[in-house]
């Protein structure tokens, strides 16, 4: 099949023929249709995440068809559309996964990072770890469901019942999540890189009740922020704009230093959290939703030849929603 794969951080993907993956016990067999680009497939590739399988096949946004099962997998059939997140497997008896925290586990494995994902014409994956989605979709618009929005809307539930939120970065997880607040009557202020007007009218295309740069002051003080721009500088930010007992939500896996601030930011009863990755009764809740409201994707996207090309494009901004890379 053709891939792309990465060889050593810091550097382009090869485009490679490399050997047709087989299901092992427990795994299902995928014919990719479409996988999303997430920045945390940018973190990887700069080595910011330090550790991943190399040479390693990344993505982990996957939308794709059964080609077969593994032995002992029930419930998935060839032919039908499933998708594929970021948690990959976990091991079901640390404390964690005792404690049903596994977005905590501590023998984890994530998809694109210590497994092959999805920028390839096949890949195999956990069946338990598999989501039926639409069959009748559009499998670019739901390619992005599977990080973007699966994030999103975990960030969205640590938010608490806050009924104004900050959304620092108004890419692919913003755009998804806040139709998500919308159906659930929330207001949405969003925060973009300063001058980035392209960013600022998709938020407000979306409804949101603000839209400005992430070095100004909301016209009001906020329940909570979520940040997904992976900056440190802009946690203190963000709480300057929250009222007394708001959080902030660090939604991305990996952030640069968080500059020292001073405590009366945090005082107030603040709160600062981070948002691991997800669950898989995450998945479940944010898929069904998703359809219900429906959640819709804008999405660009590329031959899946082009993967160092839109990889560029979204490193520089240059993409507006999601990024999506098709076989």
């Amino acid at each position: 099949m053709k891939a792309m794969v990465l060889h050593r951080a810091g550097e382009e993907l090869r485009q490679e023929i490399v050997a047709d993956p087989e299901p092992a016990p427990g795994q299902v067999l995928i014919r990719v249709e479409a996988c999303g680009i997430c920045r945390t497939d940018l973190h990887i590739l700069d080595g910011d995440l330090k550790h991943p399988k190399l040479p390693l096949i990344p993505g982990h946004e996957i939308v794709g068809r059964v080609v077969s099962t593994g032995a002992g997998v029930t419930g998935l059939v060839p032919g039908m559309r499933i998708g594929v997140p970021w948690l990959g497997s976990t091991c079901g008896v640390c404390d964690y996964c005792a404690e049903n925290h596994e977005t905590l586990c501590d023998f984890a494995a994530f998809t694109g990072y210590d497994i092959n994902g999805g920028y390839a014409e096949y890949c195999t994956a956990d069946a338990r770890y598999c989501f039926p989605l639409d069959e009748s979709a559009n499998a670019a618009t739901l390619a992005p469901l599977l990080c973007a929005g699966l994030i999103g809307y975990r960030a969205l539930k640590l938010a608490g019942e806050a009924g104004s939120i900050g959304i620092y970065g108004f890419g692919a997880a913003a755009h998804l999540l806040t139709q998500v607040a919308n159906f659930d009557n929330r207001e949405i202020f969003a925060f973009t890189r300063p001058g980035d007007t392209a960013a600022q009218t998709l938020a407000m295309s979306l409804d949101c009740a603000w839209a400005g740069g992430s070095d100004e002051a909301p016209p009001e003080l906020l329940d909570a922020a979520i940040i997904f721009a992976p900056v440190g500088d802009l946690v203190p930010q963000a709480l300057k704009s929250l009222r007394k007992g708001g959080t902030v939500v660090c939604g991305g896996i990996h952030m640069s230093t968080i500059p020292a601030f001073d405590y009366s930011l945090l005082w107030g009863e603040r709160v600062i959290r981070s948002v691991a990755n997800l669950t898989r009764q995450d998945a479940t809740e944010f898929l069904a939703l998703a359809r219900t409201i429906p959640v819709v994707a804008q999405t660009t996207v590329f031959p899946l030849a082009e993967a160092n090309y839109a990889i560029a494009q979204l490193r520089n901004g240059s993409i507006s929603g999601a990024a999506v890379l098709v076989p």
